[in-house]
């Protein structure tokens, strides 16, 4: 008998990990409150960097992105033959720059830690940055080459996902709000949507930012995430000056796409559910790039926009198995839901089927935050 799994959200973790538990055989459905991928999912700039973000505290975290990138081309080839779209998958690179002593001193550091996890990157020097991308300022002091890290068209990325799912044979419910998750006996059960109760065997929340915030969860299963709104800005690049590669600069980062438009990226305001445009952000961003790109002052605006990321409060998401049975989470992305969609996916699925958390997820339980399974 087909398990029935209903998934709570149908941003881009829902979406993959509907499409794997579908994949595996379960009958899936996802509500989405919304339209499928419209929030932080398709705010993003689809950059899978698991190298260039990396810290020192956060072996674990970097563990599961580059398991995650490692699944990648493989993903992205099962899914565009799935789909008949292409997702815009880039094997790049990207390149960190410093622009001052002060952000080779920054830059210096993290390479170290860089190269202490045996990551393959490359330290470059001002003139090897700039010969690498011709369009760099020549304020560029040094960099650093993540060979690794790649990036996607995340709202080409969405629709695939959103195809393959119902391809096969997937429900996706979208202006579809779970009201309540039902709880009997200390199992869940299923949902109330719109006033209609949908039973299901297994319910994972990955609601984003707003999965704290469902209704029935009891406190040891409510995720503590909050939503940190990221401003962004598309140009559009000149056929004389286009950006070959990813380029992270000291307060902004700027990822070219293939069909021309150049996204400027992010804030990161602790501003609630707002997501106002401000001129204060996109100035920010625009003086971040032309900094480290002065081309980008010619270049036409086409949009701007703002997404609320899912943090939780270690800012590494949160998976697995919570203290009410067959009731799974997979939320608190934060920067990373993009990379971290094909190994969440996986991981959650087979928890779901299987009964067991992996090592490789274990350390991301929501029990971290004092919410201890029974």
């Amino acid at each position: 008998m087909e398990k029935r799994v209903l998934v709570v959200g149908g941003g881009v973790i829902g979406l993959a990990t509907g499409w794997e538990l579908v994949r595996r055989g379960c009958a899936v459905r996802i509500c989405e409150r919304g339209k499928a991928g419209r929030e932080a999912s398709w705010a993003a700039a689809g950059m899978l960097s698991a190298l260039a973000e990396v810290h020192f505290e956060e072996q674990d975290l970097l563990r599961l992105g580059l398991e995650s990138a490692a699944l990648y081309p493989g993903w992205v080839e099962e899914l565009e033959g799935a789909s008949g779209l292409t997702v815009g998958y880039r094997t790049d690179g990207t390149l960190i720059v410093a622009l001052d002593r002060d952000d080779a001193r920054d830059l210096e550091h993290r390479f170290q830690i860089q190269k202490h996890f045996d990551l393959r990157v490359r330290w470059l020097d001002g003139a090897e940055a700039r010969e690498m991308e011709p369009l760099l300022s020549p304020r560029v002091t040094a960099g650093v080459w993540c060979l690794d890290d790649r990036h996607v068209d995340n709202r080409r990325l969405i629709e695939a996902l959103a195809v393959a799912f119902r391809k096969a044979g997937g429900e996706l419910a979208e202006e579809a709000p779970v009201e309540r998750v039902e709880i009997r006996d200390g199992k869940a059960t299923g949902a109330w949507v719109r006033g209609e109760f949908l039973e299901a065997d297994a319910v994972v929340v990955a609601a984003g930012c707003w999965s704290g915030s469902i209704g029935g969860l009891p406190e040891a299963c409510r995720p503590p995430v909050r939503p940190v709104k990221g401003q962004m800005v598309a140009l559009r690049m000149t056929q004389e000056a286009r950006l070959r590669n990813v380029v992270h600069a000291p307060d902004a980062y700027l990822v070219p796409k293939e069909d021309g438009r150049l996204f400027v990226g992010a804030t990161c305001e602790e501003m609630g559910f707002d997501t106002q445009i401000t001129a204060g952000g996109l100035y920010e961003l625009l003086r971040g790039a032309w900094e480290a790109v002065p081309a980008v002052y010619d270049y036409p605006m086409v949009e701007t926009w703002a997404g609320l990321r899912p943090a939780s409060r270690d800012h590494a998401p949160i998976l697995g198995k919570t203290p009410v049975e067959n009731l799974f989470v997979a939320t608190g992305h934060f920067r990373k839901g993009i990379l971290l969609a094909p190994v969440t996916a996986r991981e959650i699925a087979a928890l779901l089927l299987s009964g067991k958390t992996s090592d490789l997820i274990a350390p991301m339980g929501i029990e971290r935050f004092g919410r201890r399974l029974g």
